[in-house]
């Protein structure tokens, strides 16, 4: 049952035949947020609304019935969400950066898995599996971590590293030496390892499959050859949507938090005669968040759209193209992290309690901080880049 000052009311949770708005999601989401990180996983009403929504799929190819809508758009969906709940938003940026395959699948494998409208899917793109190259496709076993969502998807995939029947580095008979391939759930096994600090309900746990058959094709290779569907979204940087959505996830967090503290503004800390409102350092700290948050959409937007206008135009993305949209994502999820931590700290004791939100938002805004696509320590290379060293820009 949802907490007691979150009941939601029959305008919140719609009726089947209704498509419930964005508004209505994020109001599900964060009616059910408590509960969804109890379970460990998205609360059931949320994957429903979620999906009715079709939320999960807006950056399905429209060759094969999605949206294919602008990755701005995305981004502030991911960002509304997130808001509300960190694990929705999480899943939600996850579901679209795996719907990108479409674009790269060929029609047949891209109708089959993403052709139906309730199709999520999700999964973890390093190669951390084995294929062995049998007759008809690939063989696959390995174990991948990070399977955020995988609990909702009915399609999650694995990056694998081709190997001939002697072990030795392949590759399929398209030329994918380490392909992220598509598993069927019921080939999937999940290991319940997501015991963490935050972002309790994305269900991020490792997963597992055991000599699963894929078939021919039913694989992409990312960063490598052109798309199967012309449009900007499939010349988008696979790596660099990815990493804007974790940006994207990192904003919504860090504006629930402003507002949370705003919400306790009214307070009096103990011993004080003011309000935490009327306290200087907090409206200093207050204020810095606001401008991190500005800075941050502002830098992650602007170059988002640079990129977008480049592949509507037909134009290849540049490597410096993608570094730039790297950096602007790495800054953006850092800054947002930071007005977290301003906001957290400014709120006193009252944020250290479980029932507040802000502890909510603190904890999941340092797990999103670790994902490798944002990482404080991808700037390096960003900065080897600016000094006009050679970069390998494979993963930007």
């Amino acid at each position: 049952m949802p907490s007691e000052d979150t009941v939601p009311s029959a305008d919140i949770v719609p009726s089947a035949d209704i498509v419930p708005s964005e508004d209505t999601v994020a109001s599900v989401a964060g009616t059910w947020a408590v509960e969804t990180e109890q379970l460990g996983h998205l609360h059931p009403a949320v994957v429903d609304a979620l999906t009715r929504s079709g939320l999960l799929r807006r950056w399905v190819a429209e060759t094969v019935g999605g949206e294919g809508a602008a990755v701005t758009d995305v981004l502030g969906t991911i960002e509304h969400l997130s808001k509300a709940d960190g694990a929705t938003g999480w899943c939600v940026m996850i579901a679209n950066t795996t719907a990108l395959t479409s674009y790269l699948l060929s029609h047949d494998w891209a109708t089959t898995i993403f052709g139906n409208p309730a199709t999520c899917s999700g999964g973890f793109g390093m190669p951390a599996g084995i294929a062995r190259l049998v007759d008809g496709g690939l063989e696959v076993s390995g174990e991948w971590a990070w399977g955020s969502g995988t609990d909702h998807c009915n399609w999650i995939g694995g990056g694998v590293r081709v190997v001939d029947a002697h072990g030795e580095p392949s590759a399929t008979a398209d030329g994918c030496t380490a392909p992220f391939v598509f598993f069927e759930p019921a080939d999937v096994e999940l290991l319940g390892t997501w015991d963490v600090a935050g972002l309790k309900g994305t269900a991020s746990t490792h997963y597992r499959v055991e000599q699963a058959f894929v078939p021919e094709g039913r694989w992409v290779q990312f960063g490598g050859g052109a798309p199967q569907v012309e449009g900007p979204l499939g010349r988008f940087p696979f790596f660099g949507a990815l990493a804007a959505g974790v940006a994207a996830v990192q904003i919504g967090l860090a504006e629930r938090a402003i507002d949370e503290l705003v919400v306790l503004g009214a307070k009096k800390s103990a011993g004080s005669r003011k309000t935490l409102a009327e306290r200087a350092p907090v409206q200093t700290d207050l204020a810095l968040a606001r401008a991190n948050v500005a800075q941050a959409r502002s830098f992650l937007y602007s170059t988002t759209d640079r990129v977008w206008e480049d592949g509507s135009h037909g134009r290849a993305v540049t490597g410096e193209a993608k570094a730039e949209l790297r950096l602007a994502a790495t800054a953006a999820a850092l800054r947002c992290r930071e007005a977290v931590e301003l906001c957290y700290h400014a709120a006193g004791g009252a944020a250290v309690y479980s029932a507040n939100p802000l502890q909510r938002v603190f904890r999941d805004a340092q797990v999103a901080q670790s994902h490798g696509m944002i990482a404080p320590r991808t700037l390096e290379p960003l900065g080897r880049m600016a000094f006009g060293l050679e970069t390998n820009t494979s993963l930007f």
